[in-house]
């Protein structure tokens, strides 16, 4: 089971709004970050987490296609920027599409820049999905 479906079945949402969830983390830490081609998991010291993903679907590949910047700089001191910019531009004559989007994260150690790269043939989404939750009290 990968980190998206785990997250997503068992894990209570702050919230589903993407611009929100990167202002709550203004402030908070980052004491775990798990990642890999397709998602990002960052654990916050206070318990909660938050989840970078895009779901699949037909058509269309989402994936972290670059980061820029140490990782490590983001864990155990606190986040003084998290913000996000797209950019989207038609791909060919046919009406496909691709997207780029763009997280920067600043703490006192160093800025990260993850970039995502989405393409499709312009009717599926292309964006990164972010949800911030908090694990139940009673899960394993």
């Amino acid at each position: 089971m990968n980190i998206e479906t785990e997250f997503l079945k068992r894990w209570s949402y702050d919230t589903v709004d993407d611009d929100k969830a990167l202002e709550a983390l203004i402030g908070q830490s980052f004491s775990l970050i798990e990642k890999d081609n397709d998602e990002i998991r960052f654990q916050l010291t206070d318990g909660r987490a938050m989840l970078m993903w895009h779901q699949q679907d037909c058509c269309e590949s989402v994936y972290v296609e670059d980061v820029s910047g140490n990782l490590e700089d983001l864990l155990n001191t606190p986040i003084l920027v998290a913000e996000s910019r797209s950019r989207c531009e038609p791909d060919g004559e046919w009406g496909d599409s691709q997207t780029w989007t763009f997280y920067t994260f600043r703490t006192i150690k160093g800025t990260v820049d993850i970039r995502w790269h989405g393409s499709s043939n312009g009717y599926y989404g292309e964006g990164v999905d972010v949800r911030l939750g908090k694990e139940p009290e009673n899960s394993i």
